[in-house]
């Protein structure tokens, strides 16, 4: 009906239209017949296609491809949810539209995952000298108790247990570090780090990348291939379907609120500690702290992660390890180059060998992806620390 009317409109219109078209002493201009054509147009779109709101209006108008993010999509599940998902829903989404707690004095929380003595302590000290109000950190030492040599270090190991790689022991290590971390209300983000990692800028630059944004750094990513949905198991229905497996690397940052959410669950936790770990059915390798995190977000809040890691690993030699740096090959020019990447790089492990490349987009601008870079030998310590100053500076 209301398309009907709108036609009636021009249809009226027109005759006056064409009426002063026969009239050559009034030569009406042919604009005014294109605007009243174009008013047409737009009236009878407006009643064929509303808008629900100014934002969704300019989204259609302008084609943007982020459109998504601001039209409501009603959930549609494609079964019936099992209890232990209703319960894990209702949970996530009240965390998700619960600000965080205010703090008058924001602080980045470093959790570091080692295994004893982190060889960087120094380098890292030099990093945090003059902050001392704006982090706070965590050591996770799963074999022997570490020595320390910075005063920022001393006093902050937390209870640990024996970390195996490849099993639920290491995403238990990440939620020991998060729970403690969490107990401070200043923390509002929180970084894990291996005793191989190095900072690559100065920390006024790694504290304004991470508090000024409003997304966690978690790596996420499809991978088709044997090392990605390859190790996807059944045994994991109904509540994570092989389109939401994801891969990425373990090292993450999260805001506060996707913090409370990783300790909060227990549904998709329990089913990669039972499902994802090495020797599972058909020879199939499942590595939890390489999916569970970025499975989880990926289901719970994907519009909330960036889908890439500020910890920058070079994994170019195809190999089972990432490239590692020893002290002749670190210079100047290797860190201002690492430094300044600003595109993610991944590959898929399918026969296709399919690469992937995004620029790294921080609050809408196209930036440097990488705040800390591994694996590092120890050896590489006091030429770190002669060229942190200079390299860091950007």
């Amino acid at each position: 009906m209301k398309t009907a009317r709108a036609w009636q409109f021009c249809l009226r219109e027109l005759p006056i239209m064409a009426g002063l078209r026969q009239r050559p002493h009034l030569k009406r201009p042919v604009w005014v017949i294109v605007m009243v054509s174009m008013v047409c147009i737009f009236l009878i779109a407006a009643y064929m296609y509303p808008l629900r709101s100014s934002a969704a209006a300019a989204c259609n108008f302008f084609s943007s491809r982020d459109c998504t993010m601001y039209i409501d999509v009603p959930f549609a599940p494609s079964r019936e949810l099992t209890d232990d998902e209703i319960y894990s829903q209702v949970v996530a989404k009240e965390i998700l539209k619960t600000p965080s707690i205010s703090s008058i004095n924001p602080k980045i929380a470093f959790l570091f995952l080692t295994l004893s003595t982190l060889p960087f302590e120094r380098l890292w000290d030099k990093f945090f000298q003059g902050h001392e109000d704006r982090f706070s950190v965590y050591v996770h030492a799963s074999g022997e108790k570490p020595v320390h040599v910075s005063r920022y270090f001393v006093g902050r190991d937390i209870r640990s247990y024996k970390v195996i790689w490849g099993r639920i022991s290491m995403v238990d290590a990440e939620r020991r570090l998060l729970a403690n971390a969490l107990r401070d209300p200043d923390n509002q983000h929180f970084v894990l780090l291996s005793d191989s990692c190095v900072p690559l800028h100065n920390f006024d630059y790694v504290y304004h990348y991470l508090m000024f944004t409003n997304v966690s750094f978690i790596d996420c990513f499809v991978d088709p291939g044997p090392h990605g949905s390859g190790r996807y198991s059944e045994h994991m229905l109904p509540e994570v379907e092989i389109q939401y497996f994801r891969k990425g690397s373990q090292w993450f940052t999260l805001k506060r609120q996707h913090a409370i959410l990783v300790m909060a669950d227990s549904l998709y936790y329990t089913k990669f500690s039972l499902y994802c770990k090495p020797g599972m059915e058909h020879g199939k390798n499942c590595y939890a702290d390489e999916h569970y995190l970025p499975t989880f977000f990926q289901m719970i809040d994907p519009g909330g992660i960036a889908n890439w890691s500020v910890t920058h690993v070079d994994w170019s030699e195809g190999k089972w390890h990432p490239k590692s740096y020893r002290a002749q090959d670190v210079t100047y020019e290797l860190l201002k180059k690492l430094a300044s990447i600003d595109e993610n790089f991944h590959v898929t492990s399918d026969d296709k060998k399919t690469v992937m490349l995004k620029p790294c987009m921080w609050n809408g601008q196209r930036r440097p992806c990488y705040l800390f870079a591994r694996k590092f030998y120890p050896e590489a310590s006091d030429k770190l620390m002669h060229l942190f100053s200079n390299y860091t500076l950007v």
